[in-house]
């Protein structure tokens, strides 16, 4: 979340406080870098646009950027504005609360493009476990992630005009940094645990989630080790 929330103060300043508006147009994992206390900074600013000025409300440019990230409405029409970074904002969040790549063809049928397998998770409370990465193993918030969850949602909205703007979403984010209900100790998450367990021990994997094979890293905000971050240090920059 706190790697979110500096990306997201990012996009907001490029959005709502530079002297000109600037649209990112390439928000993904691996523009933003991470210093060895998981602050984040945006980098890459090749594809960068100035906002629409005036009474214009978009941006009329050829589509570019990258295939999984970017909103169905600029792909289809060429307009780009702000809620198109908001957009991919939600599918960024998704992929940090999911352990999951925008898009991955290693997967099963159904489950190659991110966004479209995780939205029945995301409107339903009670699924929505099953979209966090197991290698959490139940040490996050559970009123955090479903708050995140739910920004994501409408981050994620069909209708543009539905998204927040990225000033609403640094505030979503703030409160979620310092939540303590941690998930492990939820009866229905446990529950949930031995569900999944089960289910990968029937497919011959032994308890193995297929995640861990398939998963991508996630620290450049995707470079680095994918293992439980509760069962290994991070990394840490040499300082010579």
């Amino acid at each position: 979340m706190r790697i979110a929330l500096g990306a997201a103060k990012g996009l907001a300043f490029l959005h709502e406080e530079a002297e000109r508006p600037v649209i990112y147009r390439d928000f993904k994992t691996s523009n933003i870098l991470l210093d060895a206390e998981y602050n984040a900074k945006l980098s890459d600013f090749g594809l960068a646009k100035d906002g629409p000025e005036g009474d214009k409300t978009h941006v009329s440019t050829r589509v570019m950027g990258t295939y999984g990230y970017a909103a169905p409405e600029y792909v289809m029409t060429g307009h780009l504005t702000s809620r198109s970074d908001v957009y991919s904002f939600g599918v960024v969040l998704l992929e940090m609360l999911s352990g999951r790549r925008s898009m991955d063809k290693n997967r099963p049928n159904g489950e190659h493009n991110l966004v479209e397998w995780a939205r029945p998770y995301l409107v339903e409370r009670r699924r929505f476990y099953r979209l966090i990465d197991p290698r959490l193993e139940g040490h996050f918030s559970i009123k955090g992630a479903q708050k995140a969850a739910q920004l994501a949602q409408h981050c994620l909205s069909r209708d543009p005009k539905a998204r927040p703007l990225m000033s609403e979403v640094v505030e979503s984010l703030k409160p979620l940094l310092n939540l303590k209900d941690m998930a492990s100790s939820s009866y229905y998450f446990q529950s949930m645990q031995a569900e999944r367990t089960g289910a990968n021990a029937r497919n011959g994997l032994k308890g193995q989630n297929s995640l861990t094979r398939n998963g991508q890293p996630m620290r450049s905000l995707s470079n680095g080790a994918h293992a439980s971050p509760y069962h290994h240090q991070s990394p840490r920059p040499n300082t010579k």
